[in-house]
């Protein structure tokens, strides 16, 4: 018999209740991200993070992250940066694009990727991340490749399955949009996932968390970040570093972001609850 509940009630709570993950994303990606992920986990509000495995700082996050961190799996099939190139962990031609490593484009993906590679490549991006002695929390999709494509959320949905672990779902976008009832058929499978999530990718995160803060709605909120330190190695992987810099800035020393989710009344968690009651349900 299925959970009737709300999500917030299966995590212990009224309905009623605002409940906040503040997620940061790749994680693992250079060293940049890691010094600023890591810090905005340990020291600002920051309550949960993705690892990008094939990434090549991702061992080094793994060995500096601490046993109770609140990691997911940044599932990764594309690299976005012109010059900063890397690729599968598994071997997967379909999944390399001809200039060396991911493709950069979510399209140039859906166009080539093997559904099977694809899976192969996510299973063992979990399982290294598993191997490395992560607690993984939840999956994450990097720029949402494998969410809004029926095929490879065939994939993402029986990965969530397989490891029995929460995964990060769209609510600003409809089953009409997306082509398929992409949140219906993960509830019909167990798996649990955040009452909402603002499908917005723009760099530079400020104005986008004010305002997701000041209209909390009552259940299981998601607001996504991407912080990284202000580097010389982040200006030369991408233009967006400034932006990057900031979102660190917001959620580590940013007095106002504070202040906004005091006022709410917010309940700040991370992934493991969701997933703690998903294995539990």
């Amino acid at each position: 018999m299925s959970d009737s509940r709300s999500l917030a009630e299966r995590l212990g709570h009224s309905p009623t209740t605002r409940l906040v993950i503040i997620s940061c994303d790749d994680l693992g990606s250079c060293h940049a991200a890691n010094q600023g992920v890591l810090s905005a986990l340990h020291d600002g509000v920051a309550t949960c993070a993705s690892l990008m495995v094939p990434a090549p700082w991702s061992r080094d996050a793994a060995l500096r992250m601490r046993a109770d961190d609140d990691i997911g799996v940044h599932l990764t099939l594309n690299c976005e940066h012109a010059a900063y190139r890397f690729g599968p962990i598994t071997h997967a031609p379909s999944l390399v694009s001809g200039e060396g490593g991911f493709p950069r484009e979510v399209d140039d993906l859906w166009q080539h990727a093997d559904p099977t590679e694809v899976r192969r490549e996510c299973r063992a991006q979990i399982e290294r991340a598993l191997a490395w002695g992560i607690d993984v929390t939840h999956l994450a999709p990097h720029m949402s490749a494998i969410t809004l494509r029926p095929e490879f959320f065939d994939v993402y949905l029986e990965l969530a399955v397989e490891f029995s672990l929460p995964i990060r779902l769209p609510s600003t976008i409809t089953a009409e949009q997306a082509g398929f009832p992409f949140r219906r058929l993960a509830a019909e499978e167990g798996v649990v996932f955040p009452d909402h999530f603002d499908h917005d990718w723009r760099a530079g995160s400020r104005e986008r968390v004010y305002e997701a803060v000041r209209n909390l709605r009552p259940g299981v909120t998601e607001i996504h970040v991407q912080p990284a330190i202000d580097t010389a190695e982040v200006q030369a992987i991408t233009p967006l570093a400034s932006l990057w810099a900031d979102d660190h800035q917001l959620v580590t020393t940013d007095d106002t972001l504070r202040s906004l989710l005091a006022e709410s009344g917010a309940v700040l968690i991370g992934y493991r609850p969701l997933r703690d009651a998903m294995r539990a349900g």
